[in-house]
């Protein structure tokens, strides 16, 4: 697949000599002397998935985002010390949602002092296009985030290995508490994927999980092999744009971990921060992924 996504201008820094961003931070992101332009007001805020970090998660994104003047931030979030593998170094994503959503918020806010904006835009992975939901809805994160861009969401969470159906069919045996309390001393988010859980309960009850105000973009892959299936990424709601890669492009065939590195994901991502400025998904054969 191409991504069309030329003549465009990075984002202007009101310093000659900004900060080193964070350490790990992918090429293009955490410049926190960057003030975002007239033509991309908001900054855009990176959220990576389970079991990964900023910097391995956004290899692709944030240049693209970068270099089409988007001020661009990436947080890693959820990591348990105990749990910091090599060759990485933070292994993120792996604290229980509600704690990690406490780390978007404050993240939010510094990225809103930090450039002057009123607003972001969300764009994340996996987990991270679950887990800030848990900010909009419940945090205040409504009044603070513009459009949301998910890549690979599941909304109502996944079956993979058909991990709900034995949990469904075990409760009644008193298991899954037994279970989710094993799984969580190693990943406190883990029992929370799996549909039918509370913390899923509790984010579509109420009307949810979109939240009024908020732009909704679900980018999906048939091919997903994490979430099962890939429809639980598909909202009916206001406000709420469903995309399936392979409606647009037949032969564009990423899977749940490559959908974050695609030229056809790259260009919706850029769609769907600009609608009044999209452009064209291109589809061919996709560049080999850096790194």
């Amino acid at each position: 697949t191409a991504c069309l996504c030329g003549g465009v201008t990075p984002a202007q820094a009101t310093v000659s000599a900004p900060p080193p961003p964070a350490p790990g931070s992918p090429a293009g992101a955490n410049d926190w002397s960057c003030h975002p332009t007239a033509a991309h007001p908001r900054p855009v805020v990176l959220v990576h998935g389970l079991g990964a970090n900023m910097g391995e998660s956004w290899q692709y994104l944030s240049p693209l985002l970068a270099a089409g003047g988007y001020c661009v931030f990436a947080l890693t979030y959820g990591v348990v010390p105990r749990l910091i593998l090599p060759p990485s170094g933070r292994t993120g994503g792996m604290e229980p949602m509600e704690s990690s959503a406490q780390e978007l918020s404050a993240f939010v806010d510094r990225v809103l002092t930090a450039t002057g904006a009123s607003r972001v835009d969300i764009v994340g992975q996996s987990e991270g296009s679950l887990m800030p939901d848990w900010y909009v809805r419940f945090l205040g994160g409504a009044a603070r985030v513009d459009h949301y861009v998910a890549i690979t969401p599941l909304w109502h969470g996944t079956n993979v290995l058909g991990l709900a159906a034995l949990t469904g069919s075990v409760r009644p045996l008193g298991l899954p508490a037994v279970l989710g309390a094993v799984v969580g001393l190693l990943c406190g988010s883990c029992p929370e994927f799996v549909s039918g859980s509370a913390f899923l309960d509790r984010l579509n009850a109420d009307g949810g999980p979109a939240a009024p105000g908020v732009t909704y973009t679900n980018l999906m892959t048939r091919y997903d092999q994490a979430v099962v299936p890939y429809t639980s990424g598909m909202l009916d709601a206001p406000g709420v744009t469903n995309i399936l890669v392979q409606d647009q492009c037949p032969t564009d065939a990423p899977e749940h971990g490559t959908m974050a590195y695609d030229p056809v994901v790259g260009r919706d991502v850029l769609n769907a921060l600009d609608p009044a400025h999209a452009r064209p998904v291109g589809c061919g054969p996709a560049p080999p992924l850096a790194g």
